[in-house]
């Protein structure tokens, strides 16, 4: 009985669409791509200015993201 609903969910098609949409992201909108730009800008200023202070070092960047 498994086998037969195996084949028939396989014949139909819906596991291939699920597959497909399990991983889906969609699109971003332009308010998501607008506040991204702001945060990766604050971001880089807040690094710069860190840089330049001397409480961040350059090997500290090359590092990555502390965990």
């Amino acid at each position: 009985m498994l086998r037969r609903f195996s084949r028939r969910i396989q014949l139909s098609g819906r596991l291939i669409q699920a597959k497909k949409v399990r991983y889906y992201e969609s699109p971003q909108t332009k308010r998501e791509i607008r506040s991204s730009a702001i945060h990766r800008a604050k971001v880089r200023k807040t690094r710069d200015y860190l840089l330049r202070s001397g409480k961040l070092k350059e090997e500290d960047l090359q590092r990555g993201r502390r965990r």
